[in-house]
């Protein structure tokens, strides 16, 4: 295959998260090419080729796949959320189960290869969502438009596009209220004008709509999200826009109750929302929820599983791993100390908290962690404790030595300088919450070399139609196990095409372009990379003559080019 030339192939496998593998006949080459379904007639375009691996950007789907229904959703072929949604229910489990093994399994086999293994019974079945459609208890919606100069828009950014929005009215993976007041809200701000943020210029007001419910108590948070920027050619001032907004909102009929309406002020480039300054317009602001018999205070921008019900699950599978643990290796049937690492709200440590004499809990968004020690207090647990900060750093400053250690940490995974610190303990066992199986492989890898083995693995599936799977690993630690083994895992197992494993200097430049709507420099990238401790040429990094200086990288080019790189995996 070339780079720039159109093909027409059969998606024979699709690889984690949404990576198809494209069969071309006469070629002796594979394409991923992303966005597809086993069995679809592709037609695409190379866009990369390095070191015999391609990739494809989708241009059309010439025949469905025989395993494809009718999507209930009538956004599907623009909205760019739910990959999965023509698959039946079953057959989106069978796909996620088996992306799992795909990729977990290779490391087990290496890591234990001085040990036998039984893959059949560590593996248990992925449990499904109790619910398949409405289930999400939050939602960020954008504001923009669909093409350049079109009318303001409200939803999600449409397949492939950084820029265009696609106002997604009948979404199904929410229920009536959200789509109520996300279509009041944008009727309301078209009727007045109102411009939205425009990320290439950095003007303009309306940024996001962040709508939250919790499906035991029905209770409703909205937050709209905007710039400082004082609305131009608007037909009222700020105060009366929101005033107004607020009013109309009110009024609506819904079947859960508005709890709070806040104002949000976030002046950032980043495309992520950051809370600057939070007013409330009506109100409170947070919701409650309850999960498992406990009650949970949840804030605006705090970390909760984004389905309830799915959490319950969740969790109760945790509770099921602790209790083989205690049974394994535990000389009471209570545990000392727990450690929650990654503890959002504190709802694992919460659930622990009847099995543990103290439950400590890290986590580095300050607002969740004053949620959570408050959901503490509101629950009469007084064997909890949660800390502000980086793990990496916040655990130097505990005396009690864990027993356990339970994570939960961002999709990224665990940052290796903190991994090394969490292995040290030595503890038994370790639970580890993963809601990205690619980091979980590689984290895995790591567990094992320092001498620990999964005892049992569990998908599941908190997002249907979605590509995404969170997978419960339940590890032990050898008596006598053999440190640093050597694991080699494929790079295409992990979710790495050869492009993302390192990004190119040009590469980093486009997608901050594209991103951000600026330039940085080889020089800017060279500094955040040694920053990052990744060694650069010389000339990148030093100045021509000892008396010149090189210019700091601006901050938000810092932050930019570290986004990409994250992106690119290289941090």
């Amino acid at each position: 295959m070339k780079k720039g030339q159109e093909y027409t192939g059969t998606v024979n496998q699709v690889r984690f998260p949404n990576k198809g593998v494209v069969c071309v006949p006469g070629e002796e080459d594979h394409c991923v090419v992303k966005n597809t379904i086993a069995g679809q007639k592709v037609r695409f375009r190379v866009n990369k080729k390095r070191n015999g691996s391609c990739e494809g950007y989708l241009l059309d789907i010439e025949e469905r796949s025989p395993l494809e229904i009718d999507s209930p959703c009538p956004h599907f072929e623009q909205c760019g959320g739910c990959t999965y949604q023509t698959l039946p229910y079953n057959e989106q489990l069978k796909l996620k189960e088996s992306q799992v093994h795909a990729l977990l399994e290779p490391v087990i086999l290496s890591g234990s290869k001085y040990e036998p293994v039984d893959i059949k019974s560590l593996f248990e079945p992925i449990v499904p969502s109790p619910v398949q459609f409405g289930y999400r208890n939050k939602m960020e919606f954008s504001f923009g438009d669909a093409s350049f100069g079109g009318e303001l828009e409200l939803g999600l950014h449409k397949r492939g596009s950084f820029y265009d929005i696609v106002t997604v009215k009948n979404c199904r993976i929410v229920d009536d209220d959200y789509r109520a007041i996300l279509s009041e809200t944008l009727a309301y701000f078209r009727g007045k004008e109102t411009p939205y943020y425009h990320k290439r210029t950095h003007e303009g007001f309306l940024r996001f709509l962040v709508i939250r419910k919790a499906s035991k108590t029905s209770e409703i948070l909205i937050d709209l999200v905007t710039s400082s920027q004082q609305p131009k050619d608007t037909m009222c001032t700020e105060v009366s826009l929101l005033e107004d907004w607020k009013e109309t909102l009110l009024s609506l009929k819904l079947s859960g109750k508005i709890v709070g309406i806040l104002h949000t002020v976030d002046d950032s480039v980043s495309d992520a929302i950051v809370n600057e300054h939070t007013d409330v317009l009506f109100g409170r602001d947070y919701f409650n929820e309850e999960v498992l018999g406990l009650s949970f205070k949840i804030t605006p921008f705090s970390f909760f599983q984004t389905n309830t019900l799915s959490a319950e699950v969740l969790y109760s599978k945790v509770r099921e791993y602790v209790s083989l643990a205690m049974g394994s290796g535990m000389d009471t049937d209570r545990v000392k100390t727990v450690y929650d690492l990654y503890s959002g709200t504190g709802t694992i440590g919460q659930l622990m908290s009847t099995v543990a004499e103290k439950v400590i809990g890290i986590e580095i968004v300050e607002e969740a962690v004053r949620a959570a020690n408050e959901n503490a207090v509101l629950n009469g647990l007084h064997n909890c404790e949660f800390l502000a900060g980086d793990v990496f750093r916040v655990l130097d400053d505990i005396e009690d030595v864990p027993d356990l250690i339970i994570l939960d940490p961002p999709r990224d995974g665990i940052n290796p300088k903190a991994f090394a610190k969490i292995v040290r303990y030595g503890v038994k066992n370790i639970i580890y919450v993963s809601c990205k199986p690619t980091s979980l492989a590689r984290d895995l890898e790591y567990m094992m070399g320092n001498g620990y083995r999964p005892v049992r693995v569990c998908p599941i599936d908190q997002f249907p139609a979605t590509v995404h799977v969170e997978t419960v690993c339940l590890l032990s630690k050898l008596s006598e196990a053999k440190h640093h083994i050597e694991v080699k895992v494929d790079m295409d197992e992990l979710d790495l095409t050869s492009a993302e494993a390192k990004a190119t200097y040009k590469e980093i430049q486009d997608w901050v372009q594209e991103k951000y709507g600026f330039h940085v420099t080889n020089l800017n990238i060279a500094q955040v990379k040694q920053k990052h401790g990744i060694i650069e040429r010389e000339n990148y990094n030093k100045p021509k003559s000892p008396d010149s200086k090189q210019p700091a990288c601006p901050e938000e080019k810092v932050k930019a080019i570290e986004d990409a790189m994250r992106y690119f995996q290289m941090i």
